[in-house]
């Protein structure tokens, strides 16, 4: 299912095709070549003074790391990212041996933008989450105090809508990806007066 952002003018197309699917393929199956070049996109995301804050927990399906983290998800999310072919859980480095990172989860977002983005160029899709229980992960993976989990990921292939089978999701699926007008999101002088 193609939902290519109508932009008003181009842009690129790994931008315009990349969207959030809930609908994952359960039998795609995601190489070590193709995660590698995930977390490699990850790796090279700018940051400030390059202290490179993101981290990320990988989970393959089925193992026990893909288990694990989706227990951490909410039940809400837990039902349709079981047939995700990876779940990443995305951690910001807030302190280093120089003391407090700034704008360490800035850093860990251009991060999974980067990411999710390369999921996009290697034909798969990826789904960015909130819902996951963040001392759950903590506990789980045991991470250090300086280190705070973000974001939960979900990447693979993408499947028909009806996958989903409650009805809302599957409308949610299919409906239209809309976002504010460009003349509500950039202001040129005061506030409220429209860049264009």
């Amino acid at each position: 299912m193609d939902k290519r952002a109508e932009t008003s003018v181009p842009v690129h197309d790994l931008i315009a095709r990349r969207w959030s699917p809930r609908a994952f393929d359960v039998d795609t199956k995601v190489s070590e070549d193709t995660l590698r070049s995930l977390l490699e996109a990850a790796r090279w995301a700018p940051s400030f003074g390059n202290t490179q804050p993101a981290r990320f927990l990988v989970g393959r399906r089925p193992d026990d790391s893909f288990d694990r983290i989706l227990a951490t998800l909410t039940e809400s999310n837990r039902a349709w990212a079981h047939r995700a072919s990876l779940l990443l859980i995305g951690v910001a480095v807030t302190r280093n041996e120089k003391g407090e990172v700034p704008y360490a989860e800035y850093g860990l977002g251009l991060a999974g933008e980067n990411l999710v983005l390369q999921a996009v160029a290697e034909g798969l899709a990826a789904h960015q989450m909130a819902g996951f229980d963040a001392d759950a992960v903590r506990r789980e993976f045991g991470l250090p105090d300086e280190v705070r989990p973000v974001i939960a990921i979900a990447v693979g292939g993408r499947a028909d809508p009806d996958v989903l089978g409650d009805g809302r999701r599957v409308e949610r699926e299919r409906s239209p990806r809309r976002r504010i007008s460009l003349a509500d999101f950039a202001f040129d002088g005061d506030w409220g007066h429209p860049a264009f």
